[in-house]
């Protein structure tokens, strides 16, 4: 296999000589600059010249954006315990945005290795020890695991130990070698192949190639799983391209402290190499889509046409069988096992992913923004998911107006963050990573809602994927119905890729975080709903009680903000309800909405099960509600309850103007729980108190939903609507007015 159809990458070998300390981290930087893709340094810890290799690779990474970092490459035996050393690169992955990329050597150097303190080892045991270290380094990144990592080696072992964090990306391992053994090793277990080409005889390469090949197929892997790299001097652009295309060559690293060099290799030889290798594939027809082995296809699942995975998509694309599937399977909240999750990168590739997903009918779909919905299926168990988290801009379209345009993937921290800075905020749920693209469709009950509304109450213009792949604009303008659609059931409608806000204008404002001895629930809950309710529109506050521990009093948090950046101000907005209970602890300060939604913690989702929730929407808290609710919560069958407060400014927008209807409620009421038929049981007795549901929060699939959701005058209309963009029910698993039935034929 000549050309293992890899895209090719340029990346540049410096020696990392402290005299003067900073030249290499200014060679780096230079190469970012010239465009290479890779930054790679010598790792010879024994060499009192050289830089610590892994304290340089750190300190290039912070003074860099874009470019890839590597040891060319580590050595071994003198990185200590492979657990540990797996942490600090997916530390490091992690710090850097996914730039880290390990290289890895057996040894070598022996003399010098057990000068400074390491174990001298033959050749052999540097292959088992390094066989060992890279089944480590892959338990530990396996953070979607939930089995403790044990590997017994004669070299290096772990029993029980914790596996995480992982990388921001799947870390390849590329190995440094030149012996059979290690060539099938690399074969066996490795990601790359990284010999000099100075040390390399004639026929090397070939000769290497083959054993990895064949070391590859035994092992069931597909041998395209090996990129292949390459430390070169200054080639002629023939003998690059004749690397490329006739020894498989797909990344070439360029030996070089010379900025000069670095320059004419970078404006003359690499665009010169890719065009022709290009255009000499286009020719072939060489397959370069992305390679999968044999234990990888074992995983695929029934009723998925992986062939016909659109070729925008590929790449992204993660399946079963792929190292970062542990990352993207479930979410906040539910476990799941999709039969692949496509990642589109911009608008045109969601509608690839959505005429893929249209394709087949029959499988479950899932679209995940922040991956936080309860209601939206964002995983599933053998179907599509559609990613948008890639589609995370931000951007100010027009200052006067204070209108923004935000993709679905981003979060409402990321958000408040960017608006902070011209003294702006939208009104966005109660935390920060939750995704905009489903929040921005249901409703978006935050914690400025009673004077500024609910998100969609923002939403100016939206561009939209339908089920056909169609983009559409919808406005008020352009496409209405559809507009008023995707305000409270967008999620069923189609995709958006694209959302227009008119946001408002928020100064320093008070943030509350109080909690109260609430023994006397059902009397604590009528106060916070007659304080609520009777609170300027400047304040809004949410309210958590969960159960009451033994010996202990029942605990009422109340979390808060009021749009003032006066203290006085604040303190009496909070005094009414301060006086009708107890305070065990408060908190409040004056800060920025950024700072209340900056209450993230990054990194994949690890759901497990399915989340049991119910969702209500209430006029107000009556004292017969308020009994209900206390003898709920002390049954035992709801692990926690909250009360959202919404009114104020969500109740000024008329009825019928979007598809979130109660706009007369007063709070949302949301409960968890983890028997569905407990929890049901318990919380259907409370229904004569409803007067509908807030989607975002349910999780109840029986039918009545859909019309506790939607009254019958806005389900018929949202009905007529559904069946015009989606007549197929493609978007059924979340939420669909139709049920979940795959409807062929609509008359």
């Amino acid at each position: 296999m000549p050309d293992y159809g890899h895209p090719l990458a340029f990346g540049v070998f410096i020696t990392p000589t402290n005299s003067p300390a900073q030249a290499p981290v200014q060679r780096a930087v230079l190469a970012e600059q010239l465009g290479y893709d890779l930054a790679t340094f010598q790792d010879h810890p024994y060499q009192p010249s050289f830089h610590d290799t892994w304290t340089l690779l750190s300190w290039v990474a912070a003074k860099t954006e874009r470019i890839h970092l590597a040891a060319n490459v580590h050595n071994l035996p003198l990185r200590g315990q492979p657990a540990v050393f797996a942490r600090a690169a997916a530390s490091l992955d992690l710090l850097s945005g996914g730039r880290f990329e390990m290289g890895l050597g057996a040894g070598g150097f022996w003399d010098a290795i057990e000068a400074i303190g390491g174990r001298r080892l033959t050749p052999g045991q540097g292959v088992d020890a390094l066989s060992e270290a890279i089944d480590i380094m892959r338990g530990v990144w396996d953070a979607g695991s939930r089995e403790p990592l044990r590997v017994a080696g004669e070299f290096y072992s772990v029993n029980g130990a914790k596996r995480g964090p992982a990388p921001a990306h799947d870390i390849p391992i590329w190995v440094g070698a030149l012996k059979p053994r290690m060539l099938r090793l690399i074969g066996t277990k490795g990601d790359g192949w990284l010999p000099s080409l100075a040390y390399l005889k004639p026929g090397d390469l070939e000769r290497g190639n083959a054993a990895i090949d064949e070391a590859a197929e035994a092992a069931g892997r597909d041998p395209r799983e090996i990129r292949r790299l390459l430390n070169v001097g200054e080639l002629p652009v023939e003998q690059l391209i004749d690397l490329a295309l006739e020894n498989g060559t797909g990344t070439f690293i360029l030996a070089t402290d010379d900025p000069a060099t670095m320059q004419r290799f970078a404006a003359e030889a690499i665009p010169a190499v890719r065009e022709a290798v290009d255009a000499e594939r286009a020719s072939r027809g060489t397959d370069r889509s992305k390679p999968r082995g044999a234990a990888a296809l074992a995983q695929r699942r029934e009723g998925i046409d992986y062939d016909a995975v659109p070729p925008s998509l590929v790449e992204r694309a993660v399946e079963p069988g792929d190292a970062g599937y542990g990352r993207v399977r479930a979410n906040y909240l539910r476990g799941g096992s999709p039969g692949i999750v496509l990642r589109p990168a911009d608008a045109a590739q969601v509608v690839d992913a959505v005429r893929f997903a249209s394709a087949h009918p029959e499988v479950a779909l899932g679209v995940r923004s922040g991956g936080h919905g309860i209601s939206g299926r964002s995983t599933n168990d053998g179907g599509i998911v559609i990613d948008l988290g890639a589609l995370n801009s931000i951007e100010v379209l027009d200052e006067a107006q204070r209108l923004v345009r935000i993709g679905p993937g981003a979060t409402w921290g990321e958000v408040a963050a960017a608006l902070d800075g011209r003294g702006w905020a939208l009104s966005s749920g109660d935390y920060g990573g939750v995704g905009v693209g489903g929040l921005a469709t249901a409703a978006g009950v935050g914690y400025l809602g009673r004077e500024h509304g609910l998100t969609i109450d923002h939403l100016r213009a939206a561009d939209v994927v339908l089920a056909d792949g169609s983009v559409v604009r919808a406005s008020a303008e352009e496409n209405a119905e559809l507009f008023w659609g995707l305000r409270g059931a967008g999620g069923q409608l189609g995709i958006v890729v694209s959302f227009e806000f008119e946001v408002d204008e928020v100064g320093d404002i008070g943030w509350a975080q109080l909690a109260f001895d609430a023994s006397d629930t059902a009397e604590f809950l009528q106060a916070y709903g007659t304080w609520m309710e009777e609170a300027p529109r400047d304040t809004t506050a949410f309210l958590i009680l969960g159960g009451r521990a033994p010996g202990q009093p029942q605990v009422a948090q109340l979390m808060g903000v009021v749009d003032s950046s006066d203290p006085d101000t604040i303190i009496g907005r909070l005094q009414p309800l301060a006086e009708q209970a107890p305070l065990l602890q408060q908190s409040v300060q004056l800060v920025r909405y950024a700072d209340v939604m900056g209450n993230t913690q990054p990194g994949p989702h690890g759901g497990r099960g399915e989340p049991v929730s119910r969702s209500a929407l209430l006029e107000h808290i009556t004292p017969e509600f308020a009994e209900a609710a206390a003898r709920l919560l002390a049954g035992g069958a709801v692990h926690w309850f909250q009360l959202r407060a919404v009114g104020g400014a969500v109740s000024d927008v008329p009825e019928g103007d979007t598809a979130y209807p109660h706009r007369s409620a007063n709070f949302a009421l949301v409960v968890m729980g983890s028997d569905a038929a407990r929890v049901d049981d318990a919380f259907d007795a409370l229904r004569e108190h409803f007067e509908g549901l807030y989607v975002s929060f349910e999780s109840d699939t029986r039918p009545e939903r859909i019309d506790d959701a939607w009254p019958p005058a806005v389900r018929e209309r949202l009905t007529s609507l559904k069946l015009q963009v989606d007549p197929g029910n493609r978007f059924r698993d979340n939420f669909s007015v139709l049920g979940t039935e795959v409807l062929r034929h609509v008359e």
